[in-house]
């Protein structure tokens, strides 16, 4: 790792980013003794600017952040960790040191659950397909999704690559629906799949 601490004072700044949702958790400064205790103790640890001495994140609190990984960006001034919290990062005990929750976010796939449930919440269902679904209950739910799901195969074995995509965007969009009748959203699945995973 070519990491340029010299020119930075002695100190480096470190972007700590949950290694599964991806979301950044807090920055802090780094030495090179912080650095080598990071990698021999797989907890990440830090040079406190203001304590004047190394720091583990999590040593009073437990909640730790469990080392994943260390790269350092294209001019080795700044590095970027990859790692596992134990419980909120931020000492105000939020997820994230911007306040924020450290969700799984699908981008698109999440703006998309969350108009759904605000559609549902709203409840007009003369204004809004999706509330009229959830009016009209679990099996009007499931029986779109069934009906989505054979249209989805009798265009995958069509030539018509548009309609196909078409067919597969109703098909998401129903199951989101119904995943929410059942209490559920997708990363319900996901976590499910992940504990599939060998």
């Amino acid at each position: 790792m070519n990491i340029d601490i010299k020119s930075s004072h002695g100190l480096i700044p470190a972007i700590i980013q949950d290694s599964e949702t991806k979301n950044v958790l807090m920055m802090g400064y780094m030495n090179e003794e912080s650095i080598q205790k990071t990698i021999e103790t797989q907890k990440v640890t830090f040079f406190s600017r203001s304590k004047q001495r190394l720091w583990t994140k999590g040593e009073e609190s437990g909640n730790f952040l469990n080392l994943v990984s260390i790269k350092n960006d294209c001019d080795g001034d700044t590095l970027l960790i990859q790692a596992k919290p134990v419980g909120p990062t931020c000492h105000t005990g939020a997820d994230t040191c911007w306040q924020e929750p450290n969700d799984a976010n699908y981008g698109f796939i999440s703006q998309l659950e969350n108009t759904i449930k605000t559609r549902r919440e709203n409840a007009d269902s003369e204004k809004s397909y999706v509330a009229s679904l959830f009016e009209k209950g679990i099996n009007k739910i499931a029986q779109k999704v069934g009906e989505e799901a054979v249209e989805v195969v009798i265009e995958a074995k069509d030539d018509n690559d548009d309609l196909f995509l078409s067919e597969s965007a109703d098909l998401l969009f129903h199951y989101l629906i119904l995943l929410q009748a059942k209490g559920y959203q997708l990363n319900d699945v996901i976590e499910v799949l992940k504990k599939r995973q060998k």
